[in-house]
């Protein structure tokens, strides 16, 4: 009689796959998860780098406070630009497929948080001093990645999505509205009063819609002032529909929300609670 062997079987073994190192896990950990301490500690500290960026370029815009600190300016630019270097690869190195990543919006956005300072270093000349700041000024990219913090701007996204043909056919509307309403103030008003032309009158029924009210055109006769008393009330209650639309869909999002854990692979987010599986390149998560 063969006996049978308890212990495991080799070839099944063999059929495993791979498992990351300790140091890449861990390093996923940091960089792509909100929802872990060490996570939370690196978002913060992130999110108050991108503020500090934000502001040296909203100070660097002063003409007075960049003649006098635009030297310190510089150096805290290129300070920031190379955190922002160091990071971007330390995130190509947490990820089994790091070009997924550089393709993705979030790696796009990386990408933007610190490239256009390095291109500002190849544009020659005096004359090319503007093309320079133009450069710089692709650096608000960086409050992009304030996203990176927001697990709500997933369902705000979802709830925009949701709710973007209700809006289209209320914006179409709108514009009729605005269309029959100029067309009427030119008829009844004329020229006399100041309404020359249908797309000025219609300029002025958005005005007068929006309760922005620039006064720059004002009704004269007693049927316009009556046209426009009517435009005025519909207004108040044309900003309060598209509120209600968002947020019906704001509330059913909140209900199907999504987890925050990040692909190890690809670093994609936004996974179904329970995923085991990237949504979007296959990877176990």
């Amino acid at each position: 009689m063969v006996k049978r062997s308890s212990g495991p079987i080799p070839h099944l073994r063999s059929e495993e796959k791979p498992t990351d190192p300790g140091w890449r896990a861990r390093l996923h950990e940091i960089l792509f998860e909100a929802d872990t301490p060490a996570g939370k500690r690196f978002d913060l500290a992130l999110l108050v780098l991108i503020g500090v960026s934000v502001l040296a370029v909203c100070l660097e815009s002063v003409g007075e406070i960049r003649s006098r600190y635009g030297h310190e300016l510089r150096i805290a630019e290129w300070c920031i630009t190379i955190l922002f270097t160091l990071e971007f690869l330390t995130r190509l190195a947490a990820v089994r497929q790091p070009a997924r990543y550089v393709a993705s919006f979030y790696g796009i956005v990386d990408l933007l948080s610190f490239l256009p300072t390095y291109l500002s270093l190849f544009v020659p000349g005096t004359q090319s001093l503007l093309v320079i700041r133009a450069l710089r000024l692709l650096r608000v990219f960086r409050i992009l990645k304030l996203t990176h913090f927001m697990g709500e701007a997933r369902m705000l996204h979802a709830a925009m999505r949701g709710s973007a043909r209700k809006i289209i056919v209320f914006l179409g509307v709108v514009v009729t509205t605005v269309l029959i309403a100029g067309a009427l103030m030119y008829v009844v008003e004329g020229e006399s009063h100041g309404f020359t032309s249908i797309p000025l009158a219609i300029y002025w029924a958005i005005v007068t819609m929006t309760t922005v009210g620039f006064g720059d055109l004002v009704p004269q006769t007693v049927l316009g002032q009556f046209l426009a008393s009517l435009l005025m009330i519909m207004g108040y209650g044309i900003i309060a529909v598209p509120t209600g639309i968002v947020t019906v869909e704001l509330t059913a999002a909140a209900r199907a929300a999504n987890n925050t854990q990040a692909c190890p692979t690809c670093g994609a987010e936004g996974h179904d609670n329970d995923a085991q599986f990237c949504k979007r390149c296959g990877g176990k998560l």
